[in-house]
């Protein structure tokens, strides 16, 4: 391959995130590989340099949604290494700042026909559950209260972007901080003497 080919070529990056849009607005049956081409504008023959079809292509989708969009964070030992609410803060900026849940609605509505997907999405709960309760465990929590401020974090990180599409990017990175409070505070009721 030239300079000037391999300049022009598109990454397996490139693709998958192409793929990640193609099923955000379109589902899984936009998922084809000549759309995917011509969306990046290239030839169909520049696919198979990094899949050896489109199953092989929808396998991948899945995990780089896991690894890229959740291992990220979840496995993340500077992450780990921070103070628990440290953690937390750290964790919704790099979910805002990179969008990270801007495919979890397409995945989670893919994931209801397909058995694969299915297990995509359940992996990357447990991963995301376990994230949260890991350090919410640290701040104190237990129990009930321990799994509905863990359950609350990951629901609302991973929908916030399709839920709430008409409040600004800058508005709702303003609210991070006011959010930790909420999700890391304790009711009168419950306040530790």
């Amino acid at each position: 391959m030239s300079d000037g080919n391999r300049a022009r070529g598109v990454s397996k990056a490139q693709w998958l995130e192409r793929g990640l849009q193609a099923l955000s607005e379109g589902g899984v049956s936009a998922l084809t590989i000549e759309r995917l081409a011509k969306s990046l504008g290239i030839a169909r023959a520049g696919f198979y340099w990094h899949f050896k079809n489109r199953d092989d292509l929808l396998r991948q989708l899945l995990d780089y949604w896991t690894n890229e969009l959740t291992a990220v964070i979840t496995e993340n030992p500077e992450l780990d290494a921070l103070p628990p609410k440290a953690r937390l803060i750290k964790a919704m900026e790099m979910v805002h700042d990179h969008e990270m849940g801007r495919y979890d609605l397409a995945i989670r509505q893919w994931s209801l026909q397909d058995e694969e997907a299915a297990r995509a999405v359940k992996t990357a709960n447990r991963m995301r559950l376990d994230f949260f309760r890991k350090a919410l465990s640290e701040l104190g929590f237990v129990g009930d209260d321990l799994d509905m401020r863990a359950m609350l974090f990951a629901g609302y990180h991973s929908l916030e972007w399709a839920m709430f599409p008409e409040i600004p990017r800058k508005r709702r990175r303003e609210l991070l901080p006011r959010r930790i409070e909420l999700l890391t505070g304790r009711d009168r009721d419950e306040q530790v003497t």
